[in-house]
């Protein structure tokens, strides 16, 4: 078989697309994985959640639930070659977690398009001679901003030494003072949107059509794209890392990294689950695939861990504080860490275009992947051939409006709603559905139907390990997680601002409007099936349908072979006064021998 999912002598899956070789799927899914979080996010709930207190958890969560999740999206996905709601042919009712996941993605897509117009904007500014963010003579600074290079530093110092010691005020870098004062010009609450920032408005506009001309013939131009996009960050972020551990106090930022306080585990959150791995292709590689993206994953996070907290042990260091007081605990962590030690590279304008450059790339690397999601969706629900002619304006369509959408993230009280969206709308939603999809495959799909598709795709039955995990370990976790995010609730804060009753109200609507997909799509389905009782029309509506399975006929065999259709066959039983007829409709319609060996038949429709 070639590597892609089709076989010798076929076009593969033309109407869909086709990744060229398994480098690029593999490439584009490490895209996926690997991300702005990895960067951004990751070291940000590690600063958040104590250190290594944090590090624990996720150890736990990757072994027994991350991993073996990502191989039961993957596998699910590749056996059926549909999108995420495609794939729920296996059971129909459940149809509305491939909904619940077409609106976290529309979430997520949303305003992760924003951050990543962030990234754009601090990499147009740092075309430079200086960059801005190195000393603190400039009209946004404040007396307590304290700059490493400053030449007049030891004059502030001794000068503000009283004020410093004797009041509430912490000394800041000129690179946090330049995020919140010039970059945001933070308002002073959600409700207050102030202005559009039209610098951040311009560049969400580039980052759209970026991500549009990337996307415009599929995966085909993609997986092209992704040859570049998944390996260059490892370059930067080894450099920032060689510069960040010979730094003064790097070792205790890292030490704050490592060690657990453990009084603080308990309050450590864990995200799982993801949408947008499902719309792949029937092939037997996806077990060793799914283990080499999740330990990239896991991988590129902690080294990334290491590089920012270096950064911030210096920092520490420099200001005179606590490790864990030295930064933004927001998303703005990895534009003021980062930003702060590329001033202390030689040639630093040019260290800073490519390190944004690479934040460039890692979101583009998953917003890829989340935008042909919902593009993918929306055109095999509608199937027809005008829609799939159509696909480049579904999405420009998807492009736009996400960039209407993501308009209000670019004002003065933009990350409010940006960080509202991160920890309401893609955080517990997400456990929801993924206990859900567990749930449906293992328990109403079946266990042994599942591992007899993975079986027919892999050529052996998933390892024993992920069979316990999908049964019995991985749910568990997951509503373990579910009840525990519930009892540890704590209403969402940015730094010292405490979140209004109403913006809250409309976090958890953002997180329900995912999850209720999945109910009124189930009572929509057991309503429209066939039955004279509750218990028959439940049965009906969880029974696979007659098209699930692979989308391909070359990979349909055994219990998904084609057979003869009900029509034909019933045609030939009321006619049979007219024998020729019905010997050459059976003729026509039976399975004649490719030049592959697998059986095709005549009647395309078949």
């Amino acid at each position: 078989a070639l590597p892609n999912g089709a076989v010798p002598g076929e076009q593969g899956n033309v109407k869909r697309g086709n990744w060229g070789n398994q480098i690029e799927f593999v490439l584009t899914s490490v895209g996926y994985a690997v991300g702005l979080g990895n960067v951004w996010r990751f070291p940000y709930l590690c600063y958040r959640n104590g250190g290594g207190a944090f590090m624990f958890p996720y150890f736990i969560m990757l072994v027994f639930c991350g991993i073996p999740l990502f191989f039961m999206e993957l596998s699910f996905g590749q056996f059926a070659s549909q999108g995420c709601l495609g794939v729920w042919r296996v059971s129909p009712m459940f149809k509305g977690v491939g909904y619940g996941m077409m609106v976290v993605s529309t979430y997520i897509g949303i305003y992760y398009n924003v951050v990543i117009c962030i990234a754009f904007y601090y990499f147009f500014v740092s075309m430079t001679h200086t960059l801005p963010w190195t000393y603190c003579s400039n009209p946004w600074n404040t007396p307590d901003c304290a700059g490493v290079l400053d030449s007049n530093l030891s004059s502030r110092v001794a000068l503000n030494i009283t004020q410093l010691l004797n009041s509430t005020q912490k000394r800041t870098s000129p690179s946090e003072e330049y995020w919140r004062r010039y970059v945001l010009n933070l308002s002073d609450d959600i409700g207050n949107l102030g202005e559009v920032r039209l610098p951040l408005l311009g560049c969400l506009g580039v980052s759209w059509v970026v991500v549009f001309l990337c996307l415009i013939k599929g995966v085909k131009s993609s997986g092209k794209v992704v040859y570049f996009t998944a390996t260059f960050p490892y370059v930067v972020l080894t450099i920032l890392f060689v510069r960040g551990i010979t730094l003064e106090g790097a070792v205790t930022g890292i030490m704050y990294y490592l060690t657990p306080q453990w009084d603080k585990i308990l309050n450590a959150k864990v995200s799982v689950g993801g949408c947008g791995l499902t719309d792949l292709l029937f092939t037997g590689l996806c077990l060793g695939d799914s283990i080499i993206i999740s330990i990239t994953n896991c991988a590129t996070s902690v080294y990334a861990g290491f590089v920012i907290f270096s950064i911030l042990g210096f920092m520490a260091k420099h200001l005179g504080v606590d490790v864990s007081k030295v930064a933004d605990h927001g998303p703005g962590l990895a534009f003021v860490a980062y930003p702060e030690a590329l001033t202390l590279l030689p040639i630093s304008p040019l260290w800073s275009i490519l390190f944004f450059f690479m934040l460039i790339l890692l979101g583009l690397g998953t917003q890829f992947c989340l935008l042909e999601t919902l593009v993918t969706a929306i055109v095999d629900e509608v199937g027809n051939e005008w829609i799939i002619r159509k696909k480049t304006f579904v999405t420009l369509g998807v492009a736009v409006a996400g960039f209407l959408l993501g308009v209000p993230l670019t004002t003065q009280a933009g990350i409010y709603w940006l960080l509202l969206m991160d920890n309401y709308a893609a955080s517990f939603s997400l456990v929801v559905i993924s206990c859900i999809m567990c749930v449906a495959i293992m328990y109403i799909y079946g266990h042994r139907n599942y591992f007899k598709d993975i079986e027919m795709m892999l050529g052996f039955p998933p390892p024993l390990f992920f069979q316990i995990c999908w049964r019995f370990i991985s749910p568990a976790i997951i509503f373990f997680i579910l009840v525990f995010t519930v009892i540890q609730y704590r209403p969402i804060s940015y730094n010292e601002y405490v979140y209004p009753a109403w913006a809250i109200s409309i976090g958890f609507l953002m997180a329900l409007s995912s999850v209720i997909c999945i109910p009124i799509y189930a009572i929509y389905k057991v309503c429209r099936s066939e039955g004279d009782t509750l218990l028959e029309r439940l049965k009906n509506a969880t029974k696979a349908s007659k098209d699930w399975g692979p989308a391909l006929p070359e990979h349909r065999s055994g219990r998904y072979a084609p057979v003869f259709s009900p029509s034909t066959e019933s045609h030939l039983e009321v006619q049979p006064l007219q024998p020729e007829k019905g010997q050459n409709e059976a003729v026509a319609a039976s399975p004649v021998q490719g030049s592959n060996g697998s059986a095709h038949s005549q009647d395309s429709r078949l």
